[in-house]
């Protein structure tokens, strides 16, 4: 077998991977005009025609890095159009807890990005991907949500889809001191008791209670 160079790419798709692994630590770190395609490449141990062969220019990889993050959110919340059920509402939760636990700078990036002004490029692409991938549908499933009856026909579905996405967020866009102050270390463990937790929540406030698969029940 033919040996190779260690952090050299073994292929074209690992090429890919690196360079949004890569863009996204310094997209993360550095503002978006002050990131250059040149150093992305060279972080990434690939030749700089990678970036224009898979994405064209660097405006391509930022969103590209976006929709990646964001792709299992977006074939859940395809199920939930398809079948607006309890089971579905709260995967979502649990699907984006273990994506956003393997980029958790991912969330405050968004964040961050968000509160630039309107004509910044970086902001312009970010709601280019929301108005592509997200806004749509989170209005929708919650209407489908209501009229379903997994959410509960007294309340109001704008705010319980504000009280969802924000028990769903918080814990990623923390400011990291506050997060220490409570004793919260952000991981794997962490997320998956504040998961349970939050169905609970849910469960006596918004959400009918109907049980769902996988939580344990009081004895």
């Amino acid at each position: 077998m033919e040996s190779r160079k260690a952090g050299r790419p073994r292929d074209k798709t690992e090429s890919r991977a690196l360079l949004l692994t890569h863009a996204r630590e310094l997209f993360v770190a550095k503002p978006y005009d002050k990131v250059s395609t040149r150093s992305i490449a060279e972080k990434a141990g690939v030749n700089i025609g990678m970036i224009r062969y898979y994405f064209g220019n660097k405006e391509g990889l930022f969103e590209e890095m976006i929709r990646d993050a964001l792709s299992p959110m977006k074939n859940q919340m395809g199920l939930l159009i398809k079948e607006s059920s309890h089971q579905n509402l709260v995967d979502l939760m649990r699907t984006y807890y273990q994506a956003m636990i393997k980029v958790p700078e991912m969330p405050r990036l968004i964040m961050n990005t968000m509160n630039m002004p309107a004509d910044d490029k970086q902001r312009q692409l970010m709601e280019k991907v929301f108005m592509d991938l997200a806004r749509p549908m989170q209005k929708l499933i919650f209407e489908k949500l209501r009229s379903s009856g997994v959410i509960r026909s007294d309340m109001d579905e704008k705010l319980c889809r504000i009280s969802y996405i924000s028990l769903m967020v918080f814990p990623f866009i923390a400011p990291p001191a506050m997060l220490k102050i409570h004793g919260v270390e952000l991981n794997e463990d962490f997320l998956a008791r504040l998961f349970e937790h939050n169905i609970k929540l849910m469960t006596q406030g918004f959400i009918t209670p109907t049980p769902y698969e996988g939580t344990p029940h009081d004895h």
